[in-house]
């Protein structure tokens, strides 16, 4: 009989940091979580945090099968957080069939992380419009040559595509995809994470009740 012993490395069991920076109270916390999260992204911004608007987005399929990739926020107030992708694309594909999501924001030079669920909803076309028009022209044109999220025959057809496409709009004036625009998180939930030492970090979350009070609750670390 032959047994097979998984090893962890000691390198990967070790690693750890105690975060020490901060604290995150009741008292600190401002009764509106837009305007809270508002204020540490400013903090963020200040302190110069790498890719400061990068988010995991979870979604999950009819049948509750999750799946979590990277993307960009584009914009947030009191309607909620925006981003922009493929709507054909498997995250598109998911929020059609269950409009939820969750966004998560790590922000490691704070210690700090934002966890935000609620429903999705597309933006308008204008503001789909508005943004697809500050784009760089590349990220326009990949917009059109990529058909996100289905397999192609290899790289050399996507910079065929490309190449298509740059034909198609030869003056730069590239209109906005019908299958490319915007989706907004309208939180229910939104949980501010600082972190602290031992683990005993802190959380606050705000949960959304009627009539559109929000309730703010501490959880165990």
């Amino acid at each position: 009989m032959i047994y097979l012993r998984v090893v962890m490395p000691n390198s990967i069991a070790d690693i750890r940091k105690d975060y020490k920076l901060q604290s995150f109270s009741e008292e600190d916390a401002l009764p509106d979580p837009f305007t809270q999260f508002e204020k540490w992204w400013k903090e963020a911004l200040d302190s110069g945090v790498d890719e400061v608007n990068a988010m995991t987005l979870a979604t999950a399929s009819a049948d509750g099968m999750p799946d979590a990739r990277t993307v960009l926020l584009k914009g947030f107030d009191t309607k909620g957080f925006t981003f922009f992708t493929n709507y054909n694309s498997a995250k598109g594909e998911q929020l059609l069939e269950n409009p939820r999501a969750s966004l998560v924001f790590f922000w490691k030079e704070l210690e700090r992380q934002v966890r935000i669920s609620g429903l999705v909803v597309m933006v308008s076309e204008e503001e789909s419009n508005t943004y697809f028009n500050s784009r760089p022209e590349g990220s326009r044109i990949g917009a059109w040559a990529s058909p996100q999220s289905t397999p192609i025959e290899n790289r050399e057809w996507l910079e065929s595509n490309e190449r298509k496409f740059r034909e198609q709009f030869p003056d730069g004036n590239i209109s906005r995809p019908p299958h490319w625009g915007g989706y907004r998180v309208k939180p229910t939930r939104i949980e501010f994470w600082q972190g602290r030492p031992s683990r005993l970090h802190d959380r606050l979350l705000y949960s959304l009740e009627e009539r559109g009070v929000w309730k703010i609750t501490r959880l165990a670390p």
